[in-house]
């Protein structure tokens, strides 16, 4: 047929309108994808909770991801394949066997441009708006859709099963941290995040992951009270001491029977005094089990944040952690934990400390060895790994595998680290430096 006698044919022109009806539906398909998955949850959060419907059908969509782009891929191909295929035809009959190669270049350029780049840069440049517009005709296409794609995910899944490959129904909890993680230390690189901000947002972040055990003070450097001492031993005791809380033992220092609160003693033993006029003697039938606190146990696996809780929930921040036989390893505070998030918290008690890390003019830095890996890595911007052990000390011990003794250099991790310090078993103190 002669291509004007042909456009002049209803079914010709029928034909153009379907082939741009459908490159139509590609490009909604193909701006609908990138909006849908490039837009910020957070942002789509905060205008649901203006009210927007869009929004918020945006976000129940996004909730299973595989269903959306299974859904989303299904019918773009379909319309694509759909709208080639009435082109080939379409240039077969005005052009003859040429018309396939034709049709081939005029389709491509087409999709390309009206149905992929075009819809696809507005998408990304206003995700949240596109995903909350395309949201009602998505989520009818995703019902549509939903028994073929469960198929094709069964499918997919099985296929992925055989190659070793597992898919989690909570990676988008995962990933949501991952983000706030990754968007952190990128905001710091650029300048826009302040270091101590991105360190106290990330400690907060990180609380679940990690263990009382890993900041607890440990059991050889607790200050206890023997309750078999004197009222006045003990009064001295709690008066020369920068802590307001001690554990209480009884005849050996496993055998916690309970916690003193300095005001506490000092308001006992004043009620004590000021009733009797033989102040000494009144005091020599003082028992400080009678005034001490009921000491609280925690296990050493305990997450941090639970842990805080805890510790609000009681009304208390003091506890004493074992470990799983019951043995004492050390203490643990509410202070503790809130300094994993802000840092080194000091008052007008605590005993002024030297710092634990300091540079040398020839690049190295020396470093205590009960200095956490953790704290060593957020003052050096270094990346130690804190798997298999808490400290520096801990760490070198770990790789090496003895007690190395002072003037050992051990190299692991792309780090040189020298023993400059030791005190019996404990490495006091490390020279540390990139290799």
């Amino acid at each position: 047929m002669e291509p004007t006698s042909l456009m002049n044919d209803t079914a010709f022109w029928i034909t153009v309108i379907a082939i741009l009806g459908l490159l139509v539906l590609s490009g909604f398909f193909s701006g609908s994808e990138t909006a849908l998955t490039a837009a910020s949850r957070a942002k789509l959060r905060s205008l649901a909770d203006k009210g927007s419907r869009g929004a918020q059908r945006a976000l129940n969509i996004t909730e299973d991801n595989e269903r959306l782009i299974g859904s989303v891929l299904l019918g773009n191909n379909l319309v694509n394949i759909l709208a080639t295929s009435l082109a080939t035809a379409l240039f077969t009959r005005l052009f003859g066997e040429s018309g396939v190669a034709l049709a081939t270049l005029v389709m491509t350029l087409l999709i390309l441009i009206f149905a992929e780049v075009l819809p696809k840069s507005y998408a990304i440049t206003n995700a949240e708006t596109a995903a909350a517009r395309a949201s009602r005709p998505i989520q009818i296409i995703t019902s549509i859709f939903a028994p073929i794609v469960s198929a094709v995910r069964l499918l997919v899944r099985g296929v992925l099963r055989i190659f070793g490959v597992k898919t989690d129904a909570n990676q988008q909890i995962h990933a949501v941290r991952d983000e706030i993680a990754g968007a952190l230390k990128l905001g710091h690189s650029e300048g826009v995040v302040e270091k101590e901000d991105r360190d106290r947002i990330l400690g907060a972040l990180d609380l679940s992951d990690r263990t009382v055990e890993e900041i607890m003070l440990h059991r050889s450097s607790i200050e206890m009270i023997d309750a078999d001492q004197t009222p006045m031993a003990i009064l001295n005791q709690c008066l020369e001491s920068s802590h307001t809380r001690l554990p209480v033992y009884k005849n050996e220092p496993e055998n916690i029977i309970g916690v003193i609160h300095a005001k506490d003693l000092a308001r006992t033993m004043y009620r004590i005094v000021s009733e009797t006029n033989q102040p000494l003697q009144a005091l020599e039938g003082f028992d400080i089990r009678e005034v001490a606190m009921e000491p609280y146990f925690v296990p050493d696996t305990t997450a941090l944040d639970d842990q805080m809780r805890q510790f609000l929930h009681r009304h208390t921040h003091f506890a004493l952690v074992v470990d799983e036989y019951g043995s004492l390893e050390g203490l643990i505070t509410l202070e503790d934990i809130l300094e994993e998030i802000v840092g080194e918290i000091t008052d007008e008690f605590d005993e002024s400390e030297e710092d634990p890390i300091a540079k040398s003019e020839d690049g190295h830095f020396l470093v205590e060895g009960t200095m956490t890996i953790r704290d060593f890595n957020r003052a050096t911007e270094w990346t130690l790994p804190d798997e298999e052990a808490n400290t520096i000390a801990g760490l070198v011990m770990h790789e090496a595998q003895m007690i190395p003794s002072i003037g050992q250099v051990f190299s692991f991790h792309g780090f040189r680290f020298e023993v400059t310090g030791r005190e019996a078993n404990r490495i006091t103190e490390l020279k540390i430096r990139p290799i």
